[in-house]
């Protein structure tokens, strides 16, 4: 161009023609990518599918019918089909209608592969449980699970509207019934401030709820669903001390009538329990109200000491 064989648009025209040449290229090499990565997804996707079930309903199994809440552990024990350790030891624990029981322990002593065991997501190894004299094996998994509610330490919320995501512990619910579980929940007033109140949506996970709200609508959820059995697993952890004080109140109502289990290690939330169970190593070691345990100065009292006291 500088000796004028060539012009300035000819020169522009050359280079941009070379970047469109190699345009395609580059293109197939980030679809290579892609298409590398969807493999690798779609074969996880199918080996999930493919995985056995491990438990399923007996050929008659029939329908729990309504229950009034007594559960009943007979000797159960249980260990993972790939490894022998035994994660709980000849269980005996009966709790009555409408007990909230706390579970107590160390990190790994076996509270949650109790109501693990409770809600059926496994079977016992050894020994059976029984709910309202019912063995759990000898019922559908659904009619169980229909009168249970469960509240965990990282509630998971749908792509959608506070108030679907309520509803979900019902879903015949009514807008009134929605409102009326928040509010005695604490979570009402949050909500009503939210840009479009009931209607905003949380998107997926509730990325846009903070993680004390998102407990709130848990428990909302589960207030709606009146189930006869509740677990809440490590259900305040997750929460400021502020939050906590308004669940509690709701705790209170949402306990109520129910057979409850509480698996956490804040002291505020177990030491109302009507029982508390210490398990270590897979073993019921001590059972009884705050006040027993703290007397007997046992595993329970030196966890209070170290952990619990506030």
């Amino acid at each position: 161009m500088l000796g004028q064989t060539i012009t300035a648009g000819v020169l522009v025209a050359f280079i941009l023609y070379i970047d469109r040449f190699f345009e395609p290229i580059r293109d197939l090499s980030r679809r290579y990518d892609s298409l590398q990565s969807t493999m690798i997804g779609w074969e996880r996707i199918m080996g999930l599918l493919d995985t056995p079930v491990e438990v399923q309903d007996a050929p008659q199994a029939r329908e729990l019918p309504v229950i009034q809440g007594e559960v009943t552990f007979e000797h159960v024990s249980f260990h993972y089909s790939d490894d022998p350790a035994p994660i709980l030891s000849d269980i005996d624990l009966h709790i009555r209608p409408g007990e909230t029981v706390a579970l107590v322990g160390e990190t790994g002593a076996g509270k949650t592969t109790m109501v693990k065991l409770l809600s059926r997501f496994h079977d016992p190894t050894e020994g059976c449980i029984l709910v309202d004299g019912h063995d759990l094996c000898s019922v559908t998994q659904a009619s169980l699970r229909r009168q249970m509610g469960v509240v965990l330490q990282d509630p998971f919320l749908f792509n959608g509207t506070v108030a679907e995501n309520i509803r979900f512990g019902r879903l015949a619910a009514t807008d009134a019934e929605v409102e009326t579980a928040a509010k005695a929940v604490g979570a009402h007033d949050f909500i009503v401030n939210l840009r479009k109140g009931y209607e905003t949506s949380v998107e997926e996970g509730g990325v846009m709820l903070s993680v004390g709200q998102r407990q709130l609508l848990s428990f909302a959820r589960a207030l709606l669903a009146d189930p006869r059995i509740l677990i809440l697993d490590e259900a305040t952890s997750s929460v400021d001390t502020q939050t906590e004080q308004i669940i509690q109140k709701a705790l209170a109502r949402l306990l109520k009538g129910r057979t409850s289990f509480v698996i956490a290690h804040r002291l505020s939330t177990i030491t109302n329990a009507d029982r508390i169970v210490v398990i270590h190593d897979g073993r019921i070691i001590e059972q009884g109200t705050h006040t027993e345990l703290l007397e007997n100065q046992g595993m329970y009292y030196n966890l209070y000491q170290t952990g619990f006291q506030e």
